[in-house]
């Protein structure tokens, strides 16, 4: 290993040698929507008249490297806007940079889509990615006043909801932890409320989301089933601005301005944006939706979310921001369920004048506390505390990209629990992890390569994880692509969700215990961590009539899994010493295999937009006794979403969702028993003693529950009120043919609760 480590540090520095003593310039710089000071993504950059071009990021950067010196015109086009040319001398070693303006175009055809996946099919491997923009989250149905990601994520291909309630989302066989979802560089560790419409994130300041299903580079780590990366945007860089929305489900605020104006173009900026998101489900439930059979819905949140950019004229900026997020559900004469989350971080992105390095990086800390009480039984608790920092250099060599990283990881995580039997696992861990990648991206004709690999020291484990990954695409036509994404992944976070129950509202999390059994299935347990193989195939296809296709076959092994005992009898001390692991230790280990195939086709054209995603899945678990099928394997899934907008002034739009999913597998009771917790020990007078109510289980998860769908429709109608403001008025119903969907039964009494009724709902939003 330590002479790959060598080999590899050799190889980067033997490339960023040759790349800065080579006899070309580089011209470099980032793009700008002139009417908002926007970075404008995805958009061309090329030498006129030359073969040198590139796109921007999502940044609106963009780097030509290696061009011949000499006189050129450089052009900026895309649809959608104004084309803008101006003339460039690249000399020998010479980097130019530049702040280029563009205007929306005057003479735009009609509505045009521009996104990450559409501009960057041939030039990106992106096998396993689906990238969302907030033009797109506003495509689904609008849940009272405000689109939400949440919604959107749960079309996307290979992902699995729980449903209405419980705001869990499983992607390709992963669980909720295994599943990292990132804010600007940032972990977020319940990222979804618990009413499933909505999440923490607000729509509107998102710049872009990513969605790695599977198969992602080493720029990522510490998940071993896929990776949610979000980014937002800067606040309006001209004026003061802002956003009001009401609705019988919740309402926000936005505001954004320019705390430094720009005094021309070469100026740089200050500017900030601030968003507070409230719900009174169980206030407005109680007078909007009598008809409710059983209570109002019991459901609470409070998102509130500051940024402040500083933006300097060479390109380099730097952001600092802070969140809080709040959850609180109360189930009358069940259970109640708060959660909040809190932090605070920065980033930036360096721009060197005498480099062609682009610099990135982030800092962060947040604390994640989660409670739950319940009727006669004892409450749970989990908390994190954690920091982390991360440091990128990109260098930009021809039409390649050579990247390389550093992250630190560190915190104090916390668990207090009990099992069915009521035994208690108390955890309390530390960790800090030490990260490494590299990857570089090499494109020759029609084939583009991607290997990268990374290094992770668990300190608290003292284990290392040692990570190779590759992906590709090979353009066999304009219209027709084929990638493949492989990789090894590892992480040191996991859930304590109690996998026996039929529904689960808590959801704790810690850093790698371990406390684990010695051994698995009569192999000695070697590894601390949980670890994953990931492999996944398919193409993507440009069809006839604006539309396309995207299908893709994947496997992922989890080859090391760590779950909660609920199996646990005795503690694990000397007296004990001879009692099984599987009946002491406060996790077991556990091993998985998911496997499937997901099918998207896409229609976007002028007024119309549909989206149809279907995803055939597998995916079981292994014991070290018997497999079994966890309460997330949903065999099909299938969403249907259109958008239509009409009206002489194209200010009505109508947007239906259609969702329907198999059964989800449950543990089934075979019957009940008086338990008696011998609480004193041999000294117990289990003759007197009262006992607790005992339940017997059947074999785990060979039940299923009945078939979800539900059909979502809402209604828009925009009002211009001047040049900077507009009202959209927004009709919707969820479950419009009001579906009897299964949330749980109760074990005991046999009480069914079904998921979400038939809810209208009304709301405005006003811009200005």
């Amino acid at each position: 290993m330590k002479s790959t480590v060598r080999f590899l540090v050799a190889s980067l520095f033997s490339m960023i040698v040759l790349h800065s003593v080579a006899q070309t310039g580089d011209v470099r710089g980032f793009v700008y929507d002139k009417a908002t000071s926007q970075p404008v993504g995805y958009i061309n950059v090329f030498l006129k008249g030359t073969s040198y071009g590139t796109q921007t990021n999502v940044d609106g950067y963009f780097t030509i490297s290696k061009a011949p010196k000499g006189n050129y015109t450089l052009m900026v086009a895309g649809i959608g806007f104004d084309s803008v040319t101006m003339p460039v001398t690249v000399t020998n070693g010479g980097i130019i940079t530049k702040k280029i303006f563009v205007n929306a175009s005057s003479n735009e055809l009609g509505p045009v889509t521009i996104s990450a996946e559409q501009t960057a099919k041939k030039t990106e491997v992106r096998a396993s990615v689906i990238t969302i923009t907030p033009k797109e989250i506003k495509q689904i149905p609008t849940i009272g006043s405000d689109p939400d990601i949440a919604q959107y994520l749960q079309v996307v291909p290979g992902v699995v909801s729980t449903g209405d309630q419980g705001g869990q989302l499983y992607i390709r066989g992963g669980s909720p932890d295994e599943n990292r979802v990132m804010l600007d560089g940032m972990t977020i560790y319940n990222p979804f409320h618990s009413i499933g419409l909505f999440s923490v994130f607000e729509t509107d300041i998102i710049k872009e989301a990513n969605v790695y299903a599977g198969g992602f580079g080493a720029k990522y780590g510490d998940a071993i089933s896929s990776v949610i990366d979000i980014s937002t945007r800067d606040g309006n860089k001209k004026r003061l601005s802002g956003e009001f929305s009401t609705s019988t489900f919740t309402s926000k605020l936005l505001l954004e301005g320019p705390l430094k104006k720009a005094t021309d173009e070469n100026d740089g900026t200050t500017s900030f944006i601030i968003t507070a998101k409230t719900s009174y489900l169980q206030e407005s439930s109680k007078l909007f939706y009598s008809h409710l059979d059983t209570t109002p819905l019991p459901f609470d949140f409070t998102d509130l979310y500051g940024k402040i950019s500083f933006n300097s004229p060479s390109g380099s900026r730097f952001n600092i921001f802070g969140f809080h997020f709040s959850d609180n559900v109360d189930y009358p004469s069940v259970a109640t369920l708060k959660w909040n989350s809190t932090g605070f971080g920065s980033n930036f992105v360096l721009v060197p004048a005498s480099s062609s390095v682009l610099i990135d990086g982030n800092f962060g800390y947040s604390v994640y506390n989660v409670g739950l009480t319940q009727q006669s039984l004892s409450p749970l608790s989990s908390s994190i505390n954690e920091f982390n920092i991360g440091l990128n250099f990109t260098y930009f060599i021809s039409k390649d990209e050579l990247k390389y990283g550093l992250e630190v990881n560190g915190g104090q995580t916390s668990l207090d629990f009990f099992n069915t039997i009521n035994r208690e696992i108390t955890e309390n861990n530390n960790t800090t992890e030490v990260a490494a990648f590299l990857s570089y991206k090499k494109i020759v004709k029609d084939l583009v390569i991607e290997p990268s690999i990374r290094g992770t020291y668990y300190s608290d484990l003292s284990e290392s994880a040692f990570e190779p990954r590759l992906g590709a695409k090979y353009n066999v036509t304009d219209k027709f692509r084929l990638k493949l994404a492989a990789g090894y992944y590892s992480q040191n976070l996991l859930s304590t969700s109690d996998q026996e129950s039929v529904v689960n509202l808590f959801n704790g999390l810690i850093f790698g215990s371990q406390d684990l059994p010695s051994t698995f299935n009569g192999q000695p347990v070697t590894s601390l961590l949980q670890k994953a193989r990931h492999a996944i195939f398919g193409f993507e296809a440009d069809l006839p009539h604006h539309m396309s296709l995207n299908v893709e076959g994947y496997f992922k092994s989890f080859d090391q899994l760590e779950d909660l005992n609920t199996n646990k009898l005795y503690p694990d001390d000397g007296e004990h010493s001879t009692v099984p692991d599987s009946l002491k230790k406060d996790f077991i280990v556990e091993t998985g295999k998911a496997h499937g195939v997901d099918f998207l086709l896409k229609y976007d054209y002028h007024r119309l937009y549909v989206w149809v995603a279907y995803s055939l899945a597998y995916v079981t678990r292994f014991n070290g006794n018997e497999t079994y099928s966890p309460i997330f394997d949903r065999r099909n899934n299938l969403n249907l979403v259109a958008a239509y907008t009409f009206g002489k002034g194209l200010n009505w739009e109508i947007n239906a969702r259609w969702n329907y999913g198999s059964g989800f597998p449950f543990t089934l009771t075979q019957g009940f028993y008086e338990l008696l917790p011998f609480t004193n020990g041999i000294y117990t007078n289990y003759t007197t003693a009262n006992g607790q109510l005992g339940i017997k289980y059947a074999d785990p998860n060979t039940g299923r529950l009945s078939d979800y769908h539900r059909l979502d429709v809402s209604l828009k109608r925009n009002f211009v009120l001047s040049r900077n403001s507009t009202l959209d008025v927004v009709a919707s119903v969820i479950n419009v043919y009001d579906r009897d969907n299964i949330f749980y039964v109760n074990r005991i009494t046999g009480q069914r609760v079904y998921q979400l009724p038939l809810l209208p709902s009304v709301g405005a939003n006003l811009t200005f």
